[in-house]
């Protein structure tokens, strides 16, 4: 699969939230305006891709939580990573890109930086596509204090060594950053109305 993967230098959480959200915003916008044609042979209903305008919504994960109790229809725990049946409750709630930030520590990687204010959990987000398309983007703002991530390294039970290269980046003078990664098949999926990801895939 492919991802587009920026990262900015002094860039908080809510920064990289905001280029995410302007991002596909522009995204579906462009594609409105330039691939009308292939939206109608697709049978898509760009009535929905219309409503795609920024602000998107954004909860925190404890609201998500909030979100899937009372459906009624799964059972999820504090402190459980979502998987596609919880996204597709969660965006059906929404007729826009939904935007899940602060997940607690135990179920996300060990880059992301923490919560100053609530340790037990990470300054992320996931952006769910809406109509059930499930996560288009993850991201977070990153540990750049050398001691906190070779902690952290450790409480995930990850070999040090293997992360060498990437303690080092800190070890060496680092700066406040954030980033995320968008998956481009999921996006092309929901931006089309594709049944299966695999109909995104450019090469037999």
């Amino acid at each position: 699969f492919w991802m587009v993967e920026p990262e900015a230098a002094f860039f908080d959480l809510d920064m990289i939230m905001s280029v995410a959200e302007n991002f596909v915003a522009f995204i579906v916008s462009a594609v409105l305006k330039k691939n009308s044609k292939e939206l109608e042979v697709l049978e898509r209903n760009i009535e929905r891709l219309e409503k795609i305008t920024s602000p998107f919504p954004k909860i925190t994960y404890d609201d998500a939580i909030d979100i899937l109790k009372s459906s009624n229809t799964c059972e999820i725990s504090w402190g459980e990573d979502f998987g596609g049946d919880e996204e597709t409750i969660i965006s059906n709630h929404f007729d826009k890109p939904v935007m899940i930030h602060r997940y607690p520590a135990g179920c996300k990687a060990f880059y992301m930086k923490s919560d100053p204010e609530r340790p037990d959990v990470v300054l992320n987000f996931d952006m769910l596509a809406p109509e059930g398309y499930g996560e288009i983007i993850g991201g977070s703002q990153r540990e750049d204090d050398y001691t906190t991530l070779l902690k952290k390294l450790n409480d995930h039970g990850l070999d040090e060594q293997r992360f060498q290269w990437y303690l080092d980046l800190r070890k060496y003078g680092s700066v406040p950053h954030s980033g995320f990664g968008l998956g481009v098949e999921r996006t092309v999926a929901w931006i089309c109305g594709l049944k299966h990801v695999r109909e995104t895939i450019p090469f037999p």
